[in-house]
């Protein structure tokens, strides 16, 4: 083997090392990103469930006073259809005070 060759031969498997670590680091980057990407949408899907969880009494109360649900609660298309005119209205709204 002649030194050029023998040369050629080195610089190819430096070439070749260097490929390799920089491709290491890339697989790497690739697998902490879709860490990252796990983590992140797993927060995001967490902190939906945990606000539905919280504001859930909330809603369940608006239902319920929408649908009638609740004792003693008229329902609102029942207040909205028994007052015609203005003289209910007034007389409603008075109630409430």
């Amino acid at each position: 083997m002649d030194a050029e060759t023998k040369q050629l031969l080195m610089e190819s498997i430096e070439l070749a090392k260097q490929n390799n670590e920089m491709l290491n680091k890339l697989v790497r980057a690739q697998k902490m990103a879709m860490v990252y990407r796990f983590v992140y949408w797993g927060i995001i899907i967490l902190s939906t469930f945990g606000a539905l969880y919280f504001i859930k009494p909330f809603i369940s109360n608006i239902f319920n006073v929408y649908t009638g649900g609740l004792s003693g609660t008229p329902k609102v298309n029942d207040v909205i259809n028994n007052l015609s005119n203005r003289q209910q209205m007034q007389d409603f709204f008075d109630s409430l005070k």
